[in-house]
């Protein structure tokens, strides 16, 4: 049986109706699709870098406004897939540009969220392992009033270890401790490095995680965590005085979660704001 040729242009555009309700719609597209996209990440030298491969879950959108009754859900896929097999980060903008261009749109939106890995050393043993950590880009074109305006975040979801400092001093032989999640999200002048952001958060905690421990590694973990106690707390204003520090941070957010180990809750706590140089500029401004 042949397959009869259609002519596309023939075919009835329902989502190029208009649409009586008067209501836009701030954002709509395509979301959980999953594509290999390519990451930078440093060496050990701390100079040079090369390209680690991973696989993303994306949400691309735009905003639709009130007299169209739809948007055309295949040109997300086409814009993405145009960029090759595998995608660079460099391309995001790009692709935000060509989404308003193609969809008639004033804004487009993209999220890539992904597994970022990182080999570790144990700290005694110095056996070597792999660990992964969640990391996630949002990015915003508004194409409004002639001008352009980019955002873009980056956010890093790193597992630790925390001590209760209460438990530690309350108690004649021993403290709780637990594994915590750390979101962390930053807005920087220039690109900052994964591994700068998962450092900053293990830096806050108890103590950082490994994914392979010899006996000699889980008696120094232990101990570090012992002597480092925080409290959730504790965490989220680490990483911010980190934040308060580095010129290069616009804006951040450091959410801290502790699965709390005697407790069927959780503990919480969130620091979000524009770094110190950046409230000092919108003063003066305001002045």
């Amino acid at each position: 049986m042949s397959l009869k040729k259609i002519d596309a242009t023939t075919l009835h555009d329902i989502q190029s109706e208009a649409d009586s309700r008067q209501l836009p719609i701030d954002r709509v597209g395509v979301k959980n699709l999953c594509y290999p996209i390519q990451i930078r990440d440093r060496h050990e030298d701390g100079k040079t870098e090369h390209l680690q491969s991973t696989i993303a879950t994306i949400q691309l959108t735009v905003d639709l406004p009130h007299h169209f009754k739809g948007t055309h859900m295949s040109r997300f896929v086409e814009v993405l897939n145009s960029h090759g097999p595998v995608l660079h980060v460099l391309n995001i903008r790009t692709i935000l540009e060509e989404l308003i261009s193609k969809l008639h749109a004033e804004q487009a939106h993209a999220d890539f969220e992904f597994p970022f890995f990182l080999e570790k050393e144990a700290p005694v043993s110095k056996a070597k392992s792999l660990i992964n950590y969640r990391v996630r880009f949002s990015a915003t074109l508004s194409k409004q009033n002639k001008e352009d305006h980019f955002d873009f975040v980056v956010t890093v979801i790193v597992p630790v270890t925390t001590l209760c400092p209460c438990s530690k001093a309350i108690s004649e032989a021993g403290a709780h401790n637990q594994r915590g999640e750390v979101t962390f999200s930053v807005r920087c002048k220039k690109a900052m490095w994964i591994e700068e952001m998962i450092r900053c958060v293990e830096d806050a905690a108890s103590c950082e995680l490994y994914t392979l421990l010899k006996r000699p590694d889980e008696k120094f973990v232990t101990e570090r965590a012992y002597a480092n106690p925080v409290f959730v707390e504790d965490l989220v204003r680490n990483v911010a005085l980190r934040c308060e520090k580095d010129s290069n941070i616009i804006w951040y957010r450091v959410e801290a979660e502790n699965f709390e180990s005697i407790h069927n809750h959780n503990a919480y706590a969130l620091i979000e704001r524009p770094a110190a140089k950046q409230r000092a500029s919108q003063s003066s401004e305001s002045d």
